[in-house]
């Protein structure tokens, strides 16, 4: 079920919601003050990390993908840079402060439920901290790419995919 199926009355009057086409979609509509509700996508960054030939990797433990492992990444917040959102994430999942260097790739599609809309992948380097799991991660390593463990996402399966090559 999508957000706007679950939009019942109206955030500004407080009206019952009516489904109407608008701007090529049925949409939530409030016949008293004309408010229409437009989705906005869930934003996610993440940094990849190469040192030695290897890549920085943590494993998940929250669902979806429990024992999983994934680049450090998180929802960037309201009025965030999603640069700083990535380094931000870094230091809360590893312990170690990044420096985003530059985009590597912005990835698009909706993984899961709870998940990213759009994900920004950052190419990072490491500035200073010591390598401990952190927040939501029980494990976080380095890996060469040749030996990677079994992965999360199909992001973060195309992003080291695109590293390989």
């Amino acid at each position: 079920m999508s957000l706007a199926a679950e939009i019942n009355y109206c955030p500004r009057c407080g009206n019952a919601i009516s489904h109407q086409t608008r701007f090529g979609k049925v949409r939530p509509i409030c016949p008293q003050c004309g408010w229409i509700y437009f989705p906005d996508p869930k934003v996610a960054a993440a940094v990849l990390v190469e040192q030695n030939g290897r890549v920085l990797l943590v494993r998940r433990v929250n669902e979806p993908y429990r024992g999983k492992w994934t680049l450090p990444a998180g929802f960037v917040d309201a009025n965030e840079d999603p640069a700083r959102a990535a380094e931000r994430e870094c230091l809360e999942e590893t312990g170690l402060r990044a420096r985003a260097t530059g985009v590597m790739d912005v990835i698009a599609g909706l993984e899961h439920p709870r998940g990213a809309n759009i994900l920004i992948v950052y190419r990072a380097e490491i500035l200073s901290g010591q390598l401990a799991a952190r927040d939501d991660v029980d494990a976080a390593e380095f890996f060469p790419l040749d030996n990677l463990p079994p992965l999360a996402f199909e992001a973060t399966q195309h992003v080291l995919e695109t590293l390989k090559r």
